[in-house]
């Protein structure tokens, strides 16, 4: 007998990717999501997903009981590396759909996922969801330090870390429009790091505005955060060979410990952005198997 999830602003579905590596059996997976590219990657990997569409317009009535309610509600009004937004960004307004289907369909279990946030901003979805977050950086389980805030009903064991960096999750051969081109200068010129593990380009000859470039990584550390959006500025840069390229879709969806080629079926650069929205799925996978296959030894 499997249970009956609700995931609300799905993205790509990770969720049901950390169901199926927990091993726990799904009757029906239902799905609110509007992004068509999200949706054809979801469908071209979990065909029998339910999808809603837009969350302001699900129906209770429609539903069966559902056992688990799941989402990462948009974060653009909440980042603390955005427009320091707060619960007045139509985006953030989102959350209280979450919080309306959570109160009307009552499940059993429920998991709600954020980006790291002013104290005052958790407090208010604390108030909402009666239980306080756990933060958790994916640089436990990854190569890149990620960390968000995990709201839920669910006892959040220890998560079980390995030591995995940049090098670990590299493609063997990579085409040359991942490179950057041009001679690029750099504030020390034999490549030394600084305290992060990281070097910073300056500018290029040709003024192509490097000054302006984010952070490069070396491979035997860890990225920052994989961002939301296909642009070159939100893709992290690596340096490898004293040659700097941009990750592969294929590395970002390692970065998120997602199957290779999961995203595969849209373009390259809506690859890049729907990762970047996504869920690192080790982190979640532990999460959800704490409750659930203590449940099934007991019945």
């Amino acid at each position: 007998m499997g249970i009956n999830v609700l995931s609300l602003f799905d993205g790509i579905s990770c969720g049901q990717i950390a169901l199926e590596k927990a091993e726990i059996d799904v009757d029906n997976y239902y799905a609110s999501e509007i992004d068509k590219y999200a949706i054809q990657i979801t469908q071209s990997n979990y065909p029998k997903t339910i999808q809603l569409g837009d969350v302001r317009q699900i129906k209770i009535e429609n539903l069966p009981k559902i056992d688990l309610l799941m989402g990462g509600s948009p974060c653009q009004g909440f980042s603390l590396a955005g427009n320091k937004l707060n619960f007045e960004d139509d985006r953030s307004k989102l959350f209280f759909e979450f919080v309306r289907l959570l109160r009307t369909l009552k499940p059993k279990y429920f998991l709600l996922e954020n980006v790291n946030m002013r104290k005052e901003w958790q407090d208010i979805i604390t108030k909402y969801l009666g239980v306080k977050p756990v933060k958790i950086n994916s640089g436990l389980v990854s190569a890149q330090n990620r960390i968000r805030l995990y709201w839920t009903n669910i006892p959040i064991k220890e998560i079980c870390s390995n030591n995995i960096f940049i090098k670990d999750i590299l493609e063997e051969s990579v085409e040359d429009k991942f490179f950057i081109k041009g001679d690029v200068q750099y504030e020390n010129p034999d490549f030394e790091l600084n305290k992060n593990n990281i070097c910073n380009p300056l500018k290029d000859k040709s003024n192509k505005g490097w000054h302006f470039e984010q952070n490069v990584y070396t491979i035997s550390s860890k990225t920052r955060s994989l961002k939301a959006g296909g642009g070159s500025g939100n893709i992290p840069k690596i340096l490898i060979n004293k040659k700097i390229r941009k990750l592969t879709p294929l590395e970002c969806e390692r970065l998120q410990t997602i199957p290779d080629n999961y995203s595969s079926s849209v373009s390259n650069s809506q690859r890049y952005k729907v990762l970047g929205n996504g869920w690192t799925i080790k982190i979640i996978k532990q999460i959800l198997s704490s409750v659930f296959i203590g449940e099934k030894k007991d019945e």
